[in-house]
């Protein structure tokens, strides 16, 4: 019987059925085999609920949202291009930027690809190959999941149990690091190619600035109130809806009264399959504890991994997999719980752990043949999955090179919080 069911939940998940359903059909079924209380399921929702960092999920999606129906993509992209355009590689270099910086709002990779692909391909392809316009942009997609308030630095502080001011810190180095290393290679393609660079004006610079001013600098004006004491992170997360609600519907009037249902229903949909995944699996991790299956996994690791080199290699070849195969939410939810005792083992420093989990789940959202940026893009430019995989092939490769030196020097990730944070 018990196989039977399994093999109904293998089915299940291979018919393309709802993650938060699986999960917790297994935790159902295992609680059941294992004569354990269903009541454990509704005790992590509960639990759940009393988590002070919960209500800043919707709070920072709602704003990215926001951001995303507003003209604030078009003044971003002018404000970068009027301050690197000049820089050899500056156009690849706007595009980074840009999109970095929107998807730390939004959380969601897919949405910049969707919301500024469109503006920045045909620019980009009056100067470059359309190969490396659409591997930048796909690549793009998912650079600013490491910069405050990222959504899954905020949901893994959650999940892990991991001071998320500190996280906060910790992904600002390793963000920007991304961003050089690919800006290098974007500079060595375009004085390959001579691509023509904006003159530097400083008119225009002030005027995009002047013009940007409210959105550019609420991440500064986010990480001051939070790391001088001011406030909590979930009155952040308040102070910074408010705030742009106000710049985008009083000051920009991008955003009209009759918006906000539709903003609230598609951000609050992505939230509330969060809530569900997010509880379903706490509960199935309850499940995996009393199981004792972390402490098996520890074990079998000891046996044949002994050194904490060889470990952070093998989690980043199975973190590649998880993140081409589920959405960075899902991976959190369901596997930081599972790796994140056995990481400890190892003595690896938690923060340092989330730098490195989301980071390669970064680069799972590009991984051939299912990462999900992927698909986005094929779909969003209307070109073969077959040329997107080619696409973003050298930028996979820079990626990697760039998760080596961020999983192998750890100060890179928690210099900051270290500097800042008090530990």
């Amino acid at each position: 019987m018990t196989v039977l069911k399994s093999l109904g939940l293998l089915l299940f998940a291979l018919m393309g059925g709802p993650l938060f359903i699986l999960i917790g059909a297994a935790a159902i079924l295992g609680f059941l085999h294992a004569g354990v209380d269903l009541t454990a399921i509704i005790i992590e929702f509960n639990r759940l609920t009393n988590s002070p960092t919960l209500i800043t999920i919707p709070l920072f999606t709602f704003a990215g949202y926001i951001l995303a129906e507003s003209q604030a993509p078009r003044r971003l992209l002018r404000l970068a291009e009027a301050w690197f355009g000049w820089i050899p590689g500056g156009l690849a270099i706007v595009v980074l930027v840009a999109c970095a910086f929107f998807t730390t709002f939004t959380g969601a990779s897919g949405v910049t690809i969707v919301a500024l692909g469109g503006l920045m391909l045909p620019i980009l392809m009056k100067n470059y190959s359309e190969r490396f316009s659409l591997g930048l942009i796909t690549s793009s997609g998912s650079l600013g999941l490491l910069f405050p308030p990222s959504l899954p630095l905020i949901l893994y502080g959650i999940v892990a149990s991991a001071p998320i001011d500190k996280l906060f810190l910790a992904g600002i180095i390793p963000g920007l690091v991304l961003i050089l290393v690919l800006s290098a290679y974007g500079s060595i393609w375009s004085a390959k190619v001579k691509v023509p660079r904006t003159p530097f004006r400083l008119k225009e610079a002030l005027l995009s600035l002047w013009k940007t001013k409210w959105e550019a600098f609420l991440p500064f004006l986010l990480l001051a109130a939070i790391y001088s004491g001011t406030t909590t992170i979930a009155e952040a997360a308040t102070l910074t809806v408010v705030y742009i609600l106000i710049v985008e519907m009083l000051l920009y009037r991008d955003i009209k009264v009759s918006q906000l249902p539709g903003v609230v229903k598609e951000s609050m949909v992505l939230v509330g399959a969060i809530l569900i995944i997010l509880g379903i699996a706490l509960g199935f991790t309850n499940f995996l504890v009393d199981q004792e299956i972390p402490m098996k996994g520890l074990e079998f690791i000891q046996q044949h991994i002994h050194s904490k080199i060889v470990f952070l290699l093998a989690i980043n070849a199975f973190l590649l997999i998880v993140g081409c195969l589920m959405d960075i939410f899902s991976a959190i939810i369901v596997v930081v719980p599972l790796i994140a005792p056995i990481a400890a083992a190892f003595g690896i420093d938690p923060i340092h752990l989330g730098i490195i989990f989301l980071m390669n789940l970064e680069i799972g959202y590009l991984t051939p043949p299912v990462g999900i940026n992927l698909f986005i893009s094929s779909l969003k430019f209307e070109k073969s999955i077959l040329q997107i995989y080619i696409s973003v092939l050298p930028f996979i490769a820079l990626l990697l090179l760039s998760l080596m030196l961020i999983t192998y020097i750890p100060d890179l990730s928690l210099w900051l919080p270290r500097l800042f944070g008090g530990f």
